[in-house]
């Protein structure tokens, strides 16, 4: 692809009808944006939006015609202009212009205190969220610290790149043979990206060719490959290989990792670890009597067989979370006949395109039209501001099924799609949650073709019966309907609650993270720290689950890390630890924000929630609120030694 340091050769080629065709693909509200930062254009500025639902959102969009018509011509006369002036290096415009822009591209007001995430968010600076030394840190101090990251998926890798960056010795430890985590291992039919991929890429990944606009797991695995590549961190990482437990030494301020790999089992030392394990990753299956009986194949979906041969075969999938909604419609195109055992369906909604690629013009415009790549990435992590009224519960709200007047716009649009899809009266009310929109994760599917247009061919069954047991020739429900089978999918999900397992992880004074956790499951200070447990940090730990994309949390998480591995090495300290005071407070706000949110509502049955009757994966607070207390370091929370 083009850098923005040379004449980009596609663009010097291309006629005025190529350009004036791409235009016509971009989104208006990309263009809004981006041309009033290019130009600073008061026409740009003077263009209308409206509202309108979009899944479970409300989006900002252009919406008159003749407003549409003028950003795209003056998008075309942009790059016309722009390729006669030989299509080289140009700056991305004033910043003091760039509040205004993220403004107009947003289509609403930012609040004053939320604009330096979205700033950073739009990937200008492509290190943003890298550490910046504060002083040249002591040669000796630096070069006799070391940090072991824990996993080489979408937040071991970030570790990796930004402990390279900044010149802190490290090693990756990776239980699989290749980086990916999840996208290493996740390789069932239909299995992809449910968040836009351009979300889902780090800051410094703004301009990696993203051919779909949710994309496959193998286009996920690819981005992968590129950041562990391109910036060399592949040469730090020992694959194959698998921490099973860590002891603290409080004398010599270092973690004994026990690992096994190829050569066994051994122990290395660290100063430092950064988790990176992630919480979907260890696959939950359900204890089913007689499953051990079955004569055919069966597996979870997180361990699909390379070598799986399921066409013209009787297949059950067991579990309809969003991996069985993905997986259903694509294994009946295979399949001689699929069974769905559903326990509780899921609100889905509809993203038209959802399973296709973009179209040739805009990849076009990422590569040729300036600062385009950065501008869509902006509109698809912002859009998860529009979530925030959905998740809200008005306690004056008063209705049956909903929660909110957002909340019940939401739920009237899911199930308005599910009428559209489903003929059978009948169907839709098992397809109709019995939970409000948010309260479980909700699935998005392709308008076109979906597991509702499957589970009406003659070669699908939906099943709601539970299930009795699994016996030698397939699965007997509770009615006593005997179903039979020649293998059997467990699209079951993972063992979300179960933050870190099955490490044994030993910190001071002999306390184990299973004995801090034993009162109420997992927590931790800012998502990341445990009081007992020094330098050591969780890239995708408890409570992370929020309004906030994935890899800017990751990012978060680990510039936080490597602020205070700063302090300990220009310090020369040896421990960094959250106090306990701090992490009470701090999820005693945790636990009662969540009380005020969808997911608390007790109707849905899923992950989210522990026996202590708290939530460990899901984060109440606002984007901007994570942003400001992961930014940097609180140090008055925190102990040094």
């Amino acid at each position: 692809m083009a850098t923005r340091d040379e004449p980009r050769k596609e663009l010097l080629d291309a006629s005025d009808a190529t350009i004036e065709d791409a235009v016509r693909y971009a989104d208006p509200m990309v263009l809004r944006g981006l041309l009033y930062q290019l130009t600073g254009d008061e026409e740009v500025a003077a263009t209308q939006v409206t509202t309108v639902p979009a899944g479970a959102l409300a989006m900002q969009v252009v919406h008159r015609d003749e407003d549409i018509a003028l950003l795209q011509r003056k998008a075309a006369r942009f790059l016309k202009e722009y390729r006669d002036a030989g299509a080289g290096d140009i700056g991305p415009g004033p910043a003091e212009r760039l509040p205004a822009s993220l403004t107009l591209a947003a289509g609403q007001d930012i609040p004053d205190e939320d604009m330096g995430l979205w700033l950073e968010d739009l990937a200008l600076d492509p290190w943003a969220r890298s550490l910046r030394w504060q002083g040249p840190p002591p040669r000796e101090r630096l070069d006799d610290f070391h940090v072991t990251v824990i996993g080489a998926g979408l937040g071991g890798l970030n570790a990796a790149v930004q402990l390279k960056r900044a010149g802190i010795a490290h090693t990756v430890i990776e239980k699989n043979s290749g980086v990916g985590g999840t996208w290493w291992e996740n390789r069932y039919p239909g299995c992809r990206v449910d968040s836009p991929s351009r979300a889902y890429t780090h800051l410094y990944g703004v301009d990696f060719g993203l051919p779909y606009p949710f994309c496959p797991a193998e286009k996920n695995a690819e981005y992968l490959d590129w950041v562990a590549d391109e910036f060399e961190v592949r040469t730090d990482i020992v694959f194959d290989t698998e921490v099973r437990a860590m002891d603290w030494d409080e004398d010599s301020g270092t973690w004994a990792i026990h690992v096994t790999g190829p050569q066994g089992q051994y122990t290395v030392r660290s100063n430092a670890v950064i988790s990176a394990v992630g919480f979907l990753n260890r696959p939950h299956v359900p204890r089913i009597e007689g499953a051990e009986e079955f004569d055919g194949p069966s597996w979870h979906t997180a361990r699909w067989p390379k070598e799986a041969n399921l066409a013209g075969k009787r297949v059950a999938v067991i579990g309809t979370g969003c991996t069985g909604y993905q997986l259903i419609p694509e294994l009946a195109l295979e399949a001689g006949h699929v069974t769905v055992f559903q326990r509780t369906p899921q609100w889905l909604f509809g993203v038209p395109g959802y399973r296709s690629p973009f179209p040739g013009q805009v990849t076009w415009l990422d590569r040729n039209l300036p600062y385009h790549t950065n501008f869509m990435r902006f509109r698809a992590t912002y859009a998860t501001e529009a979530l925030a009224s959905v998740t809200e519960i008005d306690p004056d709200f008063d209705d049956p099924h909903s929660l909110s007047a957002a909340n019940k716009a939401a739920r009237d649009h899911a199930l308005a799609f599910l009428e559209s899809k489903l003929a059978d009266p009948r169907l839709v009310e098992r397809m109709t949650p019995p939970h409000p929109v948010l309260a479980a994760r909700p699935v998005l599917v392709d308008t076109e073709y979906s597991v509702l247009d499957a589970l009406q061919r003659d070669d699908v069954t939906l099943v709601t019966d539970g299930i009795r047991r699994i016996n030698r020739t397939g699965i007997e429900t509770e009615d006593g309907t005997q179903h039979d089978l020649d293998a059997i999918v467990y699209a079951t999900g993972f063992r979300a609650r179960d933050y870190l397992f099955p490490m044994k992880i030993t910190g001071r004074d002999g306390l184990t993270l299973d004995e801090l956790w034993s009162e109420a499951g997992a927590r931790a200070y800012k998502g990341c720290m445990m009081p007992g447990f020094p330098n050591l940090w969780t890239v995708y730990g408890p409570n992370t689950s929020s309004m906030l994309n994935i890899p800017t949390y990751h990012e978060l998480i680990t510039v936080h890390a490597l602020e205070c591995i700063e302090r300990l090495v220009r310090d020369g300290k040896k421990a960094i630890t959250v106090r306990e005071e701090p992490y009470r407070r701090f999820n005693e706000e945790v636990d009662r924000r969540n009380l005020t949110k969808t997911w608390s509502d007790p109707r849905a049955r899923n992950y989210y929630w522990t026996e202590a009757g708290r939530t460990a994966t899901q984060c109440p607070f606002s984007a901007g609120e994570v942003w400001r207390f992961l930014r940097h370091p609180d140090f008055a929370d925190l102990e040094i030694r």
